[in-house]
């Protein structure tokens, strides 16, 4: 994703690193006073709880977990035994993750934030991110007054069986769904995260959840309730959820803990069970492992590859071209026939012509099919990327009244314009639209196009060069795709599933029969 460089981890989040280091562990232990479990419903018996749990589990806590409303429930008392629980947790050695969820802006949420940070001593805290950054800055923004120190995990996709009523729905232009989008405004270094001081919560019954959220973001810290009483998987989270190197997940466990007969033995068994977990994936060789082949992926690949199968526009089989070969797939773009499709496909052109930094003035689609393409996207830049370019295309027939010539929408001449198109087969519709925009005064400025083939032109005389490359060398202007057929083997190998990874094989010896270096 395009952005400034992700800064060193700081404050919660590398505090939490070091622990891990030091007790090889990324347990999170919850503590959850339920008055309902207590020997009796009072802030003493909630305190000694707490307190009796950090006793048993110190050497195998990676973070304490207390939930502000468990204690908040007994009022004063209730609030002056989570600061002692809290400061006894740091006591240990271990930081400390408020659970409190709060959301608001201006002077309440600088109130929250102290009441966090410098009245109950936590050293991160849980964050609703529905009113967006004016809620989250007041407790990681360093020009705020604890950025430098202190950490927020957001809530992204949570565990409740609710969560989909906002959470699952797409953002505008039929784009991200709104997890995603959180995910993607919380990559480190950017947007909300800017200072690395920022995490996601996302539900550990939620397997596609997490995976959707490491395909946007892979490298944040996630925090995964839900193991345990709510069902979660507790292997599958861990092997969607950790990086490459081992970290990047607090698993939270707190009546699995708490309830057991001896705590101590519970905490050590979650432990080993996530670091079983955590010795494959560091010690996957690099390029193998369970979503190593994703990770070439950026999101937008993955998106589009999404809605080309489910729109059928992409179909795996055996399919004769034009030039005789026998192609393990097919693409037709005029199967993008629906709004939500349309949108859908837009949003991932948008997304790749945003992130070249490509330097045009108009969009040009050539007729027919670049019609709607060149609308969509110009649509889905200012939507999704806050970029207004005009846009342009083609009649076939001339009309000699009103908006009379070939030519409707934004001015072109002058101006560097950025062709948009399905595929490029042979470069003749390239050529046919430098010829309208030579003769309207216009000049191309690059090319992009869903799918490159990256395989050698057919038929009698064949090329070393793909038509990708044959159209970069013949008018020297870059030419972009969305994915090309090594984008499209690594999602068969990675996500591809049982129904698609048996394609993988013909895709590879396609590949190595015909293709070409990546243009």
């Amino acid at each position: 994703m395009a952005g400034s460089a992700a800064p060193e981890l700081r404050g919660f989040f590398d505090a939490v690193r070091k622990r891990a280091d030091l007790v090889g562990s990324l347990l999170c232990v919850g503590l959850d006073p339920h008055a309902k479990h207590l020997p009796e419903p009072t802030a003493a018996a909630a305190e000694r709880h707490s307190l009796d749990l950090i006793a048993a589990t110190a050497e195998y806590a990676a973070c304490y977990k207390p939930n502000a409303a468990f204690f908040e429930v007994f009022g004063e008392a209730g609030l002056a035994a989570l600061k002692r629980v809290v400061s006894a947790g740091r006591a240990a050695g271990v930081p400390v993750l408020l659970d409190a969820k709060r959301g608001d802006i201006g002077d309440t949420s600088q109130a929250y934030a102290a009441s966090a940070f410098d009245e109950l001593g936590a050293d991160a805290i849980t964050l609703s991110p529905y009113m967006g950054w004016d809620s989250l800055a007041p407790f990681v923004d360093p020009g705020r007054g604890y950025g430098e120190t202190k950490g927020a995990f957001v809530l992204c996709k949570t565990s409740n069986p609710s969560s989909g009523d906002v959470q699952t729905l797409r953002t505008a232009g039929g784009g991200r769904r709104v997890f995603e989008r959180i995910a993607a405004l919380t990559v480190p270094g950017q947007h909300w995260n800017r200072h690395g001081n920022v995490g996601l919560v996302v539900g550990a019954t939620d397997i596609e959840a997490i995976e959707a959220v490491r395909a946007e973001n892979p490298s944040a810290w996630i925090l995964a309730p839900g193991v345990g009483a709510q069902g979660g998987d507790l292997e599958a989270c861990c092997r969607a959820a950790i990086t490459k190197d081992g970290y990047g997940l607090l698993l939270p466990i707190s009546r699995g803990i708490s309830a057991a007969p001896d705590p101590a033995a519970a905490a050590k068994g979650f432990r080993d069970a996530i670091n079983a977990v955590r010795s494959e994936k560091k010690a996957a060789p690099a390029g193998l492992g369970d979503s190593a082949s994703e990770l070439q992926l950026q999101p937008y690949q993955r998106n589009f590859i999404e809605v080309a199968l489910s729109s059928k526009a992409l179909c795996f089989g055996e399919f004769e071209l034009k030039s005789g070969r026998h192609s393990p797939y097919f693409f037709n773009a005029g199967l993008f026939n629906t709004g939500k499709a349309q949108a859908m496909l837009c949003s991932t052109y948008a997304a790749r012509i945003a992130a070249s930094g490509m330097e045009f003035d108009v969009i040009f689609g050539p007729a027919y099919k670049g019609i709607a393409l060149a609308a969509g996207i110009a649509a889905a830049l200012y939507e999704e990327h806050g970029l207004d370019y005009g846009f342009a295309y083609n009649r076939k027939e001339a009309k000699d009244h009103g908006e009379a010539g070939t030519l409707v929408g934004a001015a072109i001449a002058g101006k560097r314009c950025l062709l948009v198109d399905d595929v490029i087969s042979a470069g003749t519709a390239i050529r046919e639209a430098m010829a309208i925009l030579s003769a309207a005064g216009a000049s191309l400025a690059g090319v992009v196009v869903a799918l490159d083939r990256q395989e050698r032109t057919g038929g009698a005389d064949e090329l070393p060069l793909s038509a990708v490359q044959a159209v970069q060398k013949e008018f020297g202007v870059p030419v972009l795709s969305i994915v090309g057929l090594d984008a499209l083997l690594a999602y068969l190998e990675a996500k591809g599933g049982a129904d698609l990874v048996k394609y993988a094989g013909a895709v590879r010896s396609y590949r190595e029969r015909y293709g070409v270096a990546k243009a």
